[in-house]
């Protein structure tokens, strides 16, 4: 396991392409259900939940991915942030400077607006080895009809028989927004002058005060015009200056005590190497970037899913109603490692992670900044094997093809299907106000 930093230095083309068709369908995936290209199956699957729970809330929204300068289009490279790689698989992290644009309407009303500039962070993971069978041809067992492997992700397209199907690598296994440390055009025009106007009143009230320093007064002395030493200490360029001046001073010292509360909110140092160490002395993988992403992932998949108890990766408690008023939720940085143990075969693992929440509850719009605790279990007893496998699925009552990583139970006789997965699954949820 480990990782390798780069400059900031343009993502490659063939994974830039990638982001930036990623991304900029990101907005049609949420509020429209359309497929979301290059994603791997646990983001597609959210997203798709994601969309299901807007249209329950009987909302419209808007959710769009935008350039934020004339000169810097969604079209722009992304950069080579950092890479990620343990015995199986190697993770690279893509960062872009991008917009976020929502609007909830309900009944044709705008019942919640915002805009934001952030920093895009997409996590592209590709296998070291084992088998990329995109282009395959596949004869369907049911009908008999040819088709490459990427065809038969969402089932046969002639008869729907339905697969059990690893990824398709390289894919983009996560996604978040985070606040920009970069001041915006609207930061500078309202908070300058508002800076500017509080020194000038500073200056108004406490001049007085401040002549009674005797280096300010020796400064005064000095001047053979005392009124014109005056004007350059408290005059309006004087005023903007230290007004521009506080102002910075001001956006950074909020920035860091951000960053300062957040940290120590979720103890998150080491949370990595911890990681990494503990499954290198039970696996020889599963970087901590490849378990973060599937992490937040099924996260996600629980709180938009209508019945969590019907999900193939949820092994826990019903979902607070809390959990059912939320329309988008978005990680925001922060991912900390509380616990970790392993016993008879079985890895757990108890994280806490810091979200931007949007929830809408009697036609009314919050956003929240809660943490939420989880925890996730893993078998070690089944090997890793990178060879690409697919497995058609029938229930074994009633012979119906179905997708069990959708929905555990058989929506024609509703006979629950076993599935042994060697994967994580989630076991508790909780939410920290």
């Amino acid at each position: 396991m480990g990782r390798h930093y780069h400059k900031a230095i343009p993502m490659r083309p063939a994974y830039d392409e990638k982001l930036i068709s990623f991304s900029s369908s990101l907005g049609d995936a949420i509020c429209k259900g359309k497929p979301i290209p290059y994603a791997d199956n646990d983001v597609t699957y959210m997203l798709d939940l994601q969309h299901k729970r807007i249209k329950e809330k009987n909302i419209e929204m808007d959710y769009e991915v935008f350039k934020w300068t004339n000169d810097s289009g969604l079209g722009n490279a992304f950069f080579d942030g950092e890479v990620w790689y343990d015995e199986h698989y190697i993770s690279t992290v893509g960062l872009s400077f991008l917009g976020i644009k929502r609007r909830i309407r309900k009944d044709d009303q705008v019942i919640y607006q915002d805009k934001h500039r952030r920093d895009f962070y997409a996590t592209i993971t590709n296998i070291i080895s084992g088998s990329q069978p995109d282009d395959d041809s596949y004869v369907c067992p049911n009908c008999s009809a040819v088709s490459t492997i990427s065809e038969l992700i969402n089932g046969c397209p002639y008869c729907g028989t339905q697969y059990k199907m690893d990824d398709l690598f390289p894919k983009i296994t996560g996604y978040y927004f985070f606040d920009s440390l970069r001041l915006t055009k609207k930061q500078v025009l309202i908070g300058w002058p508002v800076c500017t106007a509080a020194c000038a009143l500073f200056v108004l009230f406490c001049r007085p005060l401040i002549e009674s320093i005797p280096d300010v007064a020796e400064i005064l002395q000095s001047y053979s015009d005392p009124g014109y030493a005056a004007f350059i200490l408290y005059g309006p360029i004087a005023c903007i200056v230290w007004g521009g001046f506080f102002f910075l001073l001001l956006h950074l010292l909020s920035k860091l005590a951000k960053v300062i509360v957040d940290s120590g909110r979720m103890g998150t140092a080491k949370s990595r190497e911890h990681f990494e160490q503990r499954m290198q002395n039970i696996t020889p993988g599963f970087s901590f970037e490849y378990f973060k992403n599937k992490a937040i992932s099924l996260i996600k998949t629980a709180v938009y899913s209508k019945d969590e108890s019907e999900l193939l990766c949820y092994k826990g408690e019903p979902l607070p109603s809390e959990f059912k008023d939320i329309i988008d939720l978005n990680y925001a940085g922060t991912f900390g490692l509380k616990e970790f143990n392993e016993e008879d075969g079985i890895i757990s693992v108890m994280t806490k992670s810091y979200f931007d929440v949007l929830s809408i509850k009697d036609n009314t719009v919050s956003l929240t900044q809660p943490v939420i605790s989880a925890t996730f279990r893993r078998r070690t007893d089944i090997p890793v094997d990178l060879n690409f496998s697919m497995t058609k699925i029938n229930c074994p009552a009633c012979a119906r093809s179905f997708n069990p990583v959708k929905n555990k139970f058989c929506p024609s006789c509703g006979k629950e299907y076993e599935l042994i997965s060697d994967d994580w699954v989630l076991v508790d949820l909780k939410m920290e106000k």
